[in-house]
C-alpha cells in the first residue's frame, strides 16, 4: 500500500474553487469520487493527522497512489458532475460509504391513463419517463411548480385523484390553474397527455420550440384582442424562462462533442479537453507540453486536433469513435474549413469547429478554460518545488552569466502606468529559486509625472539600494567591534526590510532599462557586488551590461525558466498595485464635492463595491443600505455618478478598453 504522503500535492497546488476530486491506484483505476466547495479545505483534510480519520478513509488513501481534481463553477455542478463520474467510474470505496448521498429525479408516469409527474429518489420503473438528476431537491420543485402553470398536468397522489373522481371536484391545484383536472373531465386523456408531452420535451432540453410556441399564442391572443388570455400566456413564457436551468455540466440537447481550451505561457501550453456525450461530460484529459517555436495559439490548437484526431486510432472515448460531430474550441483557426473536411472524412459524417459566443456551451468552454489555467499553474507549482530543477536553473543563471555563485537571492523590478498617469514600481523576491512573498515592495513614483519608463526605473533602483546602504551604515553603527553586523533590527527584533543584497537584478525590458538600471548601481558603488540583467519579451533575449548583443538561451533552459518566472511576478505585481491605485483615485475624485460625503464614507464605497463601474450599476437602495448612509446620501451619489463623466480602463496586457 502507497503512503498518502507520497502522492499529497504541493503545498499551494489545490486550487480553492468548487470542483470534483479522484483518487486514482496504481494501475490507473478510479477507487474515490468526490466533490468539494473547496478543493483546498477537502484535500487537505485527507491528508491530515491519519489517527483522527475513520477506518475506511485511511483504507482508501492507502489504496490510491495519486490524485486529480476537476474545477467547476459552483456546488450545483460539483454535485452533477461527481454523480456522473460515479456512474462512469464505479469506485468501489463510493458504494461503501457515500456519506448517505442520494439524487433526485424527476418522473413522468408516461404509462398511465393520465400521467403525473413527481420529484422521487430510488429506484426506477419501467415505461416512466425520468430526468436528472438534479443537484437540489427543492431546485427541481420549484422549478416543477413554475412549469405546472405553463403545462398544467396531474401532480397529485393516485389516493387524491382517485377521491376527485368519486366526488366529481378537482383538488386545489385544478381550482388554482396548476392542474387541468383530467379527473373531472375538464380535459379528454389525449389532451392531458399532449400537455405532458409538451412538459417532457421541456425537460428533454426543447425548450426554443416551447418558447416560440407560446409566443405565437400570446401575439395571436393579443391580436384578437382577447388580453387577459394573452396576459396569462405571458406569464407562462416568464414561467417557462425562469425554469430553464443553465448548468455548464449538463447540455440540454443532448450535444456530442469535445470542447477543448489552452493556456499558454511563452515556454510551455497547457490543453484541457472535455469529452461530452450526450449531454454530460463523460470524460476529461489534459496535457502539458513544451513550446518548441513561436506559433500562435491557434495554430498550436490546430496541429493538436490534427495529431489527436486524424489517426483512426487516435484517443478514443468509453463512448466510441474518436471524433465527435462537433468541436468547441475558444478562438476560430486559420485553416478551419480544411480542417473540418479533413475530420468529416475521417469521421464518416458532417464534423463542426466552432466557436460559440453565448448560452451553456460558452460557459462549459469557460470551465474547460479555467482547468486549463489551473493544469498550467500546477505543472508551473510542481516544477518550481522540485528541488533539483531549481538547483539546476541556478547553476545554468552561474554558468551563463559568468557569476562566481549560483544566484540565491534573484529580485526583479518593473513599471506600471497608463500613460503616464499613476507611474507606481514593483519589486519581488526569489529565494532558492522560490517566490518569498513577504520581501515583495511597491513604489509609488514621486520624482516627476509623465510616461518615462527609465526615470521610474532609476527611482525605483535608487530607493531600494539607498536603502540598502542605509541599513548597512546602521547595522555597522550598532554591532560590536568583535562581531558582524546583525540582519536583525536590535530595537524591534524583526529582520531589516531591505538589510538583504540580491545576486542578481532582473529589470523587464531590453538594453535602455538595464544601461538606466547599470547608472545606479555604478553611482551607488554596487556595480562589483550585484549582477545585472534585463528580459526582454520579444524573443525573450537577456542583455548584459556592457554587451553588444543579448544572450540567448535555449527554450527548454530552467534557467529560463525561472528568469522568466521573476520578470512575469514583478510584471504581475506592478499591474495590480497600478489597477488598485487607478480604481480608488478614480473613485474619489467622482465622489469629490458630494454633500455629506466625507473620506470615510468615500473608503466604506470603495471597500464595498470595489470599482466605480460597479458603484454606477448600484442603486439608491443598495448604497443606502451601507452603513453610515441614508437616503439623502445615497441619492446625492447616484445624482453625482450619473453626471458625471464615464472612464475608461485599458486592460495593458491585452489592449482591451472597457468602461469604469
Amino acid at each position: 500500500m502507497a503512503d498518502p504522503a507520497s502522492y499529497r500535492p504541493a503545498p499551494g497546488s489545490i486550487p480553492t474553487d468548487p470542483g470534483v476530486y479522484r483518487f486514482s491506484d496504481p494501475y490507473g483505476q478510479v477507487v474515490y469520487v468526490g466533490k468539494a466547495k473547496n478543493l483546498r479545505n477537502r484535500l487537505n483534510s485527507y491528508f491530515a493527522d491519519p489517527a483522527g480519520l475513520h477506518f475506511r478513509t485511511q483504507t482508501m488513501l492507502r489504496t490510491a497512489a495519486a490524485v486529480s481534481w476537476t474545477v467547476v463553477r459552483n456546488e450545483v455542478e460539483a454535485l452533477q458532475l461527481e454523480y456522473t463520474w460515479i456512474k462512469q467510474f464505479d469506485p468501489r470505496f463510493n458504494i461503501k460509504y457515500r456519506d448517505d448521498k442520494s439524487y433526485p429525479w424527476l418522473c413522468v408516469t408516461w404509462s398511465e391513463e393520465f400521467p403525473r409527474v413527481f420529484v422521487g429518489r430510488g429506484v426506477k420503473r419501467k415505461g416512466w419517463r425520468y430526468y436528472g438528476p438534479f443537484g437540489q431537491a427543492w431546485a427541481v420543485r420549484e422549478s416543477v411548480d413554475l412549469l405546472l402553470r405553463v403545462f398544467p398536468m396531474r401532480s397529485c397522489s393516485n389516493g387524491v385523484f382517485r377521491n376527485a373522481v368519486a366526488s366529481n371536484r378537482p383538488c386545489l391545484l385544478g381550482h388554482i390553474g396548476k392542474c387541468s383536472a383530467p379527473c373531472v373531465g375538464r380535459v379528454t386523456a389525449d389532451e392531458h397527455r399532449e400537455i405532458a408531452d409538451d412538459f417532457c420535451a421541456f425537460w428533454a432540453g426543447q425548450t426554443r420550440g416551447l418558447e416560440r410556441k407560446l409566443a405565437r399564442q400570446m401575439r395571436a391572443a393579443s391580436e384578437a384582442q382577447e388580453y387577459e388570455r394573452a396576459a396569462v400566456i405571458r406569464d407562462s413564457l416568464d414561467a417557462l424562462r425562469q425554469a430553464t436551468e443553465r448548468n455548464a455540466i449538463v447540455l440540454p440537447d443532448g450535444t456530442n462533442a469535445d470542447v477543448l481550451a489552452v493556456a499558454a505561457d511563452p515556454l510551455e501550453v497547457a490543453v484541457q479537453i472535455f469529452h461530452v456525450r450526450s449531454g454530460r461530460v463523460r470524460g476529461e484529459r489534459g496535457w502539458v507540453a513544451d513550446r518548441t517555436n513561436d506559433e500562435a495559439v491557434d495554430e498550436l490548437v490546430e496541429g493538436f486536433l490534427v495529431s489527436l484526431y486524424a489517426d483512426e486510432q487516435g484517443f478514443q472515448t468509453n463512448t466510441g469513435s474518436s471524433i465527435p460531430a462537433e468541436i468547441i474550441i475558444e478562438s476560430s483557426l486559420p485553416s478551419g474549413e480544411v480542417l473540418e473536411q479533413l475530420l468529416s472524412e475521417q469521421r464518416g459524417g458532417r464534423v463542426r469547429v466552432h466557436v460559440p459566443q453565448r448560452g451553456p456551451k460558452r460557459e462549459l468552454l469557460d470551465t474547460v478554460a479555467r482547468n486549463a489555467a489551473e493544469a498550467l499553474a500546477l505543472h508551473k507549482t510542481k516544477r518550481a518545488s522540485d528541488l533539483g530543477t531549481r538547483g539546476r536553473a541556478l547553476e545554468e543563471l552561474q554558468q551563463a552569466l559568468g557569476m562566481t555563485s549560483a544566484p540565491l537571492r534573484i529580485e526583479g523590478f518593473d513599471i506600471s502606468h497608463l500613460q503616464g498617469t499613476e507611474v507606481v514600481g514593483s519589486m519581488v523576491v526569489f529565494e532558492d529559486g522560490l517566490a518569498r512573498k513577504s520581501e515583495y515592495r511597491r513604489f509609488v513614483i514621486k520624482s516627476f509625472e509623465g510616461s518615462n519608463d527609465i526615470a521610474a526605473m532609476d527611482e525605483v533602483l535608487r530607493r531600494r539600494f539607498n536603502r540598502l546602504l542605509a541599513d548597512r551604515e546602521a547595522m555597522a553603527e550598532t554591532a560590536p567591534a568583535d562581531e558582524s553586523p546583525a540582519l536583525i533590527d536590535p530595537a524591534t527584533g524583526v529582520p531589516r526590510k531591505f538589510a538583504y543584497a540580491p545576486a542578481l537584478v532582473v529589470v523587464d525590458g531590453g538594453l535602455p532599462q538595464v544601461n538606466a538600471a547599470q547608472q545606479v548601481l555604478d553611482d551607488l558603488g554596487l556595480a562589483d557586488e550585484i549582477s545585472l540583467i534585463g528580459l526582454a519579451k520579444r524573443l525573450e533575449e537577456i542583455w548584459i551590461p556592457g554587451e553588444e548583443y543579448p544572450l540567448i538561451l535555449p527554450r527548454a533552459s530552467e534557467g529560463l525558466y525561472l528568469l522568466q518566472r521573476v520578470r512575469d511576478e514583478s510584471h504581475r505585481f506592478a499591474i495590480t498595485h497600478h489597477r488598485g491605485r487607478r480604481t480608488k483615485a478614480m473613485v474619489e475624485s467622482v465622489l469629490d464635492g458630494v454633500p455629506g460625503l466625507g473620506e470615510v464614507r468615500r473608503q466604506t464605497l470603495l471597500t464595498h463595491f470595489g470599482s466605480l463601474k460597479k458603484l454606477r450599476a448600484a442603486t439608491e437602495d443598495d448604497i443606502a443600505a451601507l452603513p453610515g448612509f441614508g437616503p439623502a446620501t445615497a441619492r446625492a451619489v447616484v445624482a453625482a455618478l450619473a453626471t458625471g463623466d464615464s472612464q475608461v480602463a485599458i486592460n495593458t496586457a491585452t489592449g482591451e478598453v472597457t468602461e469604469l
